[in-house]
């Protein structure tokens, strides 16, 4: 095999998601394993899960992770690589805990892991090590021997996330009745996150106002707007904005959230607004109901033009990303140098999280880091 094409060390590539319910019974023991140790009610997680009984207690986001399972395992097919792909989640099956048992068994010893999460946060990239840490607990305490798992670095400014979101964004604008295409207004939409956890994302080096999760997105935000000025010759207006807060009012998330900020823009005069989920990889829940229901009747109660432009689930060079996320971590791995993609201000991520990365509150072990119990 060409050098270029050489996975090794890996023998395994793992796929990392949220996880979701498939039916209308899975929604209240799906959102008691997101709270678990919060101790809220079973009454409360049923209001709380009304948005998935408005889509039949079905999230989107396991059927969109098979689809993108598939067009990796044809993509590796396709370019020569013999590499297994397993799919394991935090919060619905199939589990982390029972994937990895899975891998065990089959005998892999190293393992690349990709999570459904580009930026780093506390939930979008320590949390998923903890899981892992967790579930790596679990097996050796089952007397099994668990594989070394790597994290792939962050890949919120690799071209084969940013571009397909850049042509998303010029496709609804197009889209758009044509005498309220040119004043639209780009709202990009990300999780909002509570203001601690922001601040300390990233790098200690990073921590601060917003911390590396803010800088992200405002980075791929601007790449994004930037490109649709060179393809229209339009600089359209944008901000970043957030949406699907939850938790205790007392406590400060990052804001506006994207009703707000709908409301804020049109009273201003913008003629119509695209919505830009940067912050997501596929169309899962928070994209269908925060944007496409909430936020899109919001809009319709102005009488404002709004668009949702696409995430990149798994667009060819969004698939094509991740391999070549895999092959630059397995050559870095063998002590080769290997071209690292990123666009924009802030290159490209580390590929070990730092001690001091996206700290928890109550401190817990995590696989896949500097810190990690399991080298």
């Amino acid at each position: 095999m060409p050098e270029q094409l050489t996975t090794s060390p890996y023998d395994a590539l793992l796929l990392l998601s949220f996880g979701g319910p498939e039916g209308p019974d899975d929604v209240v023991p799906f959102l008691a394993n997101v709270t678990r140790g919060r101790g809220i009610p079973e009454e409360r997680l049923k209001e709380v899960g009304q948005h998935y009984f408005l889509f039949g207690g079905v999230s989107p986001i396991n059927e969109q992770n098979r689809v993108l399972l598939r067009a990796l395992r044809a993509d590796f097919a396709e370019n020569g690589l013999e590499l297994p792909v397993y799919w394991g989640n935090r919060n619905w099956a199939p589990y982390l805990t029972d994937t990895l048992r899975e891998m065990t068994k089959d005998g892999r010893r190293r393992v690349a892991v990709l999570a459904t999460s580009a930026y780093a946060s506390y939930s979008g990239c320590r949390q998923y090590r903890e899981n892992l840490a967790e579930a790596l607990a679990t097996l050796t305490d089952e007397g099994l021997q668990p594989p070394r798992v790597d994290k792939l670095r962050h890949y919120f400014n690799h071209p084969g996330f940013v571009r397909p979101m850049a042509e998303g964004v010029l496709a609804s604008l197009a889209d758009l009745p044509e005498d309220v295409r040119a004043g639209a207004h780009l709202a990009f939409t990300t999780h909002s996150v509570p203001l601690a956890a922001a601040d300390t994302s990233g790098p200690v080096d990073d921590h601060g106002e917003g911390g590396a999760y803010v800088a992200q997105h405002l980075d791929v935000a601007r790449l994004i707007a930037d490109t649709v000025r060179e393809e229209t010759g339009i600089e359209h207006p944008w901000q970043l904005v957030y949406q699907s807060r939850s938790g205790a009012p007392h406590i400060p998330w990052l804001e506006p959230d994207i009703c707000d900020h709908l409301q804020a823009v049109h009273d201003a005069g913008a003629p119509a607004v695209v919505m830009v989920p940067i912050g997501f990889v596929s169309d899962h829940m928070e994209v269908l109901y925060d944007l496409d229901t909430e936020a899109t009747a919001k809009a319709a109660e102005l009488g404002l033009p709004v668009r949702r432009s696409a995430t990149v689930g798994a667009e060819r060079r969004f698939v094509a990303a991740v391999r070549d996320l895999l092959l630059e971590r397995a050559a870095t791995e063998r002590g080769r140098d290997a071209e690292r993609c990123a666009l924009g201000s802030l290159g490209p991520s580390h590929d070990l999280c730092p001690v001091g990365c996206c700290p928890a509150r109550t401190p817990r072990p995590a696989a896949a880091g500097a810190d990690s119990p399991y080298a």
